[in-house]
């Protein structure tokens, strides 16, 4: 084999595991700062004792929203302000740490879809809004099983538990 073919294979096989490093990097990087911003978002939250939902969901819903009947009658169920706070809190967790990140994924992806349709119709977008964003980069989390690469998933999945039962392996990831 000559030199050049000797260079070529190892730049070759350099570059496929540098770009193993980085996908992975970025992954991870993905994973946590979308953690992060759901759980500083969660505990701004929470540390507010004064913190609601109900003006949000009774007052800035454009009246032209086809859901517009449901949110004031959202806005008067308690448990709201408790689901959003520590929804946000604990999905935030769950994704920075890499634990339940299909699950977290889930749930995450489900209250901007809500926070998508109060926010009908768009003023700056057509369909398509930082809420569906983070829709897709949560799907693409959970579609990569981003738990299992410098997550707590990766250890979850080698426990006796869900050797016992491996069906928990699609809340993991």
């Amino acid at each position: 084999m000559s030199s050049k073919t000797s260079s070529a294979t190892n730049f070759a096989h350099e570059a496929a595991t540098n770009v193993s490093s980085v996908t992975t990097a970025a992954v991870v990087a993905l994973r946590v700062v979308l953690g992060w911003s759901f759980f500083y978002s969660g505990v701004t939250k929470v540390m507010d004792p004064t913190w609601t939902a109900s003006g949000y969901l009774q007052n800035a819903v454009a009246p032209t929203n086809p859901f517009a009947s449901v949110w004031p009658m959202l806005a008067s169920v308690p448990l709201i302000d408790v689901l959003v706070q520590w929804g946000l809190l604990l999905t935030g967790l769950g994704l920075m740490v890499g634990g339940l990140v299909r699950w977290n994924a889930f749930w995450a992806s489900f209250m901007m879809l809500m926070f998508w349709a109060s926010s009908l119709p768009l003023e700056r977008a057509i369909l398509v809004d930082n809420h569906i964003i983070y829709i897709a980069a949560l799907a693409g989390l959970a579609a990569l099983g981003a738990g299992r690469v410098a997550g707590v998933d990766a250890f979850i999945e080698s426990s006796s538990l869900v050797e016992r039962y491996p069906r928990l392996r699609y809340l993991l990831g």
